[in-house]
């Protein structure tokens, strides 16, 4: 039986085009984290299962994990997420280098998911994260961390908002207000979260469930209806806690003094579904009804390392995935043509006594900084043009006998169509031209 030439189902196959696209995300949020001064770390593709228990939920260990015992016995998986891994490499070293640490990866990761739009089984995902004693300052420098990520593509708020709420305001509704225990709280949590994913009839059930007292419950559908900053203020003023809800406000007013105030959002139903936020939480939305759906998520916590008995280190850091901001940058025609290659120059050559000069050739134009595709093989006249234009080249050369007899080669650019005889003897000259 023939074998399959598709790959394992959830992931791709990146032909040198679908490359050419990674490449220019990747670029794109290296660029990004490294103007914000963040470093580059790394870590394994298998950790040892014990790790992920310790931290995520019980979902993504019993149904999402790709998990083996190794040939040393030991219960190991491919890393579904970096979070866990970051953790363990801060746990090793915060105590010996500067604060705040601010680290970036792109690591692939692994998660048997069923494959939809925006969710493949294998995806590479953008981390930042900060450490120490961030505050309002790292919460915010997050926030515009990903506003300068995503203008970067030319992307602006009409293409994309932030929901952003903050777990501290939560509980003041949750224990100050409504003054429930922890298990309704929990339940409560889930509640919020599918908020705006029910209808209002569906979402009444879940309340009513609840067996909530009336006060309780009036509290808790009329924190649901804020729609805005101004509202949330309003309230918290109305019940008298505007001071336990002062640092984000704080956050709110400076946000709009630097340009943020077009991007972020309050939106109460903002929760985020991992246990150990304990700041603000948030989710960047792609605003085209085509593709509204969450891009990335983060927030700011704060006993992370308490899984490894260290003493807790401040956080706040988001993920990006690669197939969702794809498809946002797709959805929205901020993506360039990479369908071809990016080559400088084409070298052809119309005879076999050329060749040795065709990569004498090559040789000095890659020493001068720039990408040249050798033809390897004599090129009929009549191809050269269709054949340089196909590989995505920006210039051609054409050597054949009587050019290699007087000691030179003719240079086309393909845009303009104009030409010129470069001697051997003077390669300078193109690098002038290949400049232009």
């Amino acid at each position: 039986m023939a074998l399959n030439k598709k790959p394992y189902k959830g992931t791709r196959d990146f032909f040198p085009a679908d490359k050419r696209v990674q490449d220019f995300i990747f670029n794109k949020m290296k660029t990004s984290a490294e103007a914000f001064s963040f470093e580059a770390y790394e870590g394994p593709m298998v950790e040892e299962v014990a790790l992920y228990k310790a931290k995520s939920g019980e979902e993504l260990i019993n149904d999402q994990i790709y998990s083996f015992e190794d040939r040393g016995g030991r219960f190991v998986a491919i890393r579904p997420e970096m979070t866990p891994t970051v953790a363990r490499m801060v746990a090793q070293v915060h105590r010996e280098i500067p604060k705040p640490i601010k680290w970036y990866s792109i690591p692939n990761l692994m998660r048997y998911e069923k494959p939809q739009r925006g969710r493949l089984r294998e995806h590479w995902q953008l981390n930042c994260d900060i450490f120490g004693e961030v505050g309002r300052s790292g919460e915010i420098e997050i926030l515009q961390l990903i506003t300068h990520l995503f203008t970067s593509f030319g992307a602006n708020s009409e293409h994309f908002e932030i929901l952003i709420n903050d777990r501290e305001i939560v509980n003041i509704v949750f224990n100050d207000l409504m003054k429930i225990d922890e298990e309704t709280s929990y339940k409560l949590y889930k509640i919020v979260d599918k908020a705006k994913k029910v209808k209002p009839e569906g979402l009444q059930k879940m309340i009513s469930e609840l067996s909530l007292e009336a006060s309780a419950e009036d509290i808790f559908k009329k924190y649901l209806a804020i729609k805005d900053f101004d509202e949330l203020f309003a309230f918290l003023e109305e019940v008298g806690f505007s001071e336990k809800g002062a640092g984000f406000k704080e956050l709110a007013d400076i946000s709009a003094k630097i340009g943020l105030k077009d991007y972020l959002v309050y939106d109460p139903t903002i929760v985020r579904g991992l246990d150990y936020y304990t700041g603000i939480v948030f989710e960047v939305f792609d605003k085209n009804p085509e593709n509204r759906r969450a891009l990335c998520g983060g927030g700011a916590y704060a006993n992370l390392l308490q899984i490894f008995n260290e003493n807790p280190v401040p956080g706040v850091g988001f993920g990006l995935g690669d197939v969702t901001l794809t498809d946002f940058l797709a959805t929205h025609k901020l993506l360039p043509d990479l369908s071809k290659n990016d080559v400088d120059i084409y070298l052809t050559f119309q005879s076999d006594k050329a060749v040795a000069k065709n990569f004498e050739l090559a040789s000095s134009i890659r020493a001068l900084g720039f990408k040249s595709l050798n033809s390897l093989e004599p090129v009929k006249f009549k191809k050269v043009f269709s054949n340089a234009e196909k590989l995505g080249a920006r210039f051609v050369s054409i050597l054949g006998d009587k050019e290699l007899e007087e000691g030179f080669f003719q240079v086309k650019n393909l845009s303009t169509k104009e030409s010129v005889d470069i001697k051997f003897s003077e390669l300078d000259k193109l690098r002038d031209i290949l400049k232009a």
